[in-house]
Order: C-alpha cells, then structure tokens, then sequence
C-alpha cells in the first residue's frame, strides 16, 4: 500500500520552463553560444550545475560553473516575480490537497535550486502540504542518477515499495526506474521531446489520479 508520494516539480506542480528557458537563452546569447533544441531538450531533469558543467566541457566557458550558476540564477529570479500569468499546472493543487487530508506523506524531490523551490512554495503556498523539499543542487549526479530520489525515500522513513514517484522527464524517469520506485509519468504538453517509455504507468491529466487510486497501487 502506497504511503509516500514523491513529486518532481518543474511540469509537475508548476511549468516554470518558459521562465527557464528564456533564462538559458539570454544567458546563451550572453556567452555566445549556439545550443540546439535536441541538447537543450537532454537538460530536463539535470541541476543547472551540472548542465553548466556540460556547457563548460564543450564550449571551453571560461568563467568558472558558480559564477555561471549565479548568473543564470539571477535571470530566472528576475522573469519569474515579474511574470503574473504563472499558475500550478491544472488539477495538480487538488491532488495535493486530496492527499494531504488523506494522511499521505508527500515530499518533493526536484533539481531545481533550494530558492527556487522556496520561490516558487511561497508564492503558491505549498509548505503546508510537503514533509521533506530535496533538491537537486545537493547531489554530486543529476538525475538520471537515483540518489535524489533515494534520498527522499530515506527522509520519508516508507520502504521503496510503498512509495511512487511522480514525472514527467525521460531523466526523472530513469532515476525513478535506477530508485526501484514506481514511476507515474505525466505527459504534460509542457515536458517536450521526452520518452515516457519506462514508467510504469503514464497519465494524461491529473484527475486521473486520487487519494484511493494511489494508495491502491501494486495491491
């Protein structure tokens, strides 16, 4: 019987990658660089660390990762409070909700930076409803390594058979599958160019899922 839920949150709760994505874009045309579609769409899932590892590999960046990091950082913060027309992603805030009541634990397992999971929490007041914010930025590997997801298992003291993981990245995906955690994939019109092959099940919308639904998987 399910007792934890793990959410990602970047086209999970939120679709913050229109704000992302104009932060790497600008930030590109800053650095001078030509990234494709296809190498941009390979981000989704990673820390923005290590992307900019990535970067520095193949486009020899001089300026060191932090400063890279910090930058781009500076960019999303900037388009994100002056953004008004940003909303959770429909249904996700009433399964949240649905859960809660229902006593199930939820944690958030996302690679996006601690500020901006705060950022975006505080805004949309989601505190209240997650035992345990991880992020990306404290793990050596990005997903598709399974430590970020490990991790929240751990804090959620529930063996990994009575959690699941809900996605919507070929990466998050594959971290899930590594995790040996049930994966739900959402195939959101949002998440663009990713293979939702390996999860163990996939839904379209969100209220397609409920407090019993969940619960009930794998009985």
């Amino acid at each position: 019987m399910i007792q934890t839920v793990i959410f990602d949150m970047d086209g999970v709760i939120v679709d913050t990658e229109p704000v992302h994505h104009y932060a790497y874009i600008e930030h590109f045309k800053q650095l001078n660089i030509d990234v494709s579609p296809e190498m941009y769409a390979s981000f989704t899932g990673n820390s923005t660390k290590n992307i900019y590892e990535r970067l520095k590999g193949i486009y020899d960046l001089k300026q060191d990762v932090q400063h890279l990091v910090e930058t781009k950082r500076n960019l999303f913060n900037d388009a994100f409070d002056s953004k008004e027309d940003l909303y959770l992603l429909e249904g996700v805030e009433t399964l949240i909700k649905d859960l809660h009541r229902n006593g199930m634990q939820l944690i958030l397992a996302s690679s996006s930076a601690k500020v901006t999971i705060d950022r975006i929490f505080n805004r949309f007041g989601l505190h209240q409803y997650f035992t345990h914010l991880v992020s990306g930025e404290d793990f050596p590997q990005s997903k598709p390594h399974p430590a970020i997801f490990e991790h929240a298992a751990f804090l959620s003291q529930t063996p990994r058979e009575n959690c699941i993981v809900i996605e919507d990245s070929t990466n998050g995906i594959k971290a899930a599958n590594a995790a040996g955690i049930y994966c739900i994939g959402y195939n959101s019109v949002h998440s663009k160019m990713q293979d939702l092959s390996t999860a163990d099940q996939v839904i379209q919308r969100f209220d397609e899922l409920n407090f019993e639904v969940i619960r009930n998987i794998g009985v």
